[in-house]
């Protein structure tokens, strides 16, 4: 009677954790998506903090309206792209994947918001080794470093918070928010190049 209760427990149990499982369940597009999103808000208040110091005063930072710097959206996503499927513990073949990847992304981002904007957000031309003062050694160093403490530290702890968060959210309001934040976002892109190029 003892082992069949606690066999019925069990495969309640079970059954309960397969329904969360597939009630929690997001697309890997999404998941991409919201890892923008979270990235992008966390890289506005890091550039917000750093200016606050540097300057003594709050300083709006990023082009956009909303409280997002895209560009960290976009290193992120491109990290964990590049890295997903390295194994635990070769951070050496880590740090250069993100320092080839990061130098890349940053030389070809500086270059579209020239051409956008006609203006630079960064110049790297006192840098020792610089390339058209997009892209230095130095911070090629320093972005193949953040992308070890990224993908090793960084994200796990991110991953694991949101999750836990996720689970008191039914799926179809998750989605829906995901995909409400991204539109919100791209609506602000928008208007946010068109207030810069000068059409309002």
């Amino acid at each position: 009677m003892c082992y069949n209760m606690r066999y019925l427990r069990g495969v309640e149990i079970l059954k309960e954790n397969l329904a969360l499982i597939k009630y929690e369940k997001l697309t890997t597009k999404e998941k991409l998506i919201l890892y923008f999103i979270v990235y992008a808000f966390l890289g506005w208040c890091l550039e917000t903090i750093y200016a606050y110091f540097v300057f003594g005063h709050f300083v709006k930072r990023g082009f956009l309206y909303g409280p997002i710097c895209p560009i960290y959206g976009f290193g992120a996503i491109l990290l964990l792209i590049s890295l997903e499927n390295i194994e635990k513990g070769h951070n050496l073949k880590k740090f250069i994947i993100s320092m080839v990847v990061f130098t890349i992304f940053e030389y070809f981002a500086s270059f579209l918001l020239e051409i956008i904007f006609n203006q630079r957000w960064w110049d790297y031309s006192n840098e020792f080794m610089n390339l058209q003062g997009r892209v230095c050694l130095t911070f090629s160093i320093v972005w193949g470093l953040i992308g070890v403490i990224f993908i090793n530290y960084i994200h796990p702890f991110v991953k694991k918070k949101l999750d836990n968060l996720s689970m008191r959210i039914p799926v179809k309001m998750k989605k829906f928010i995901i995909y409400l934040a991204f539109i919100v976002c791209l609506v602000d892109v928008v208007l946010s190049i068109a207030k810069h190029i000068g059409i309002f």
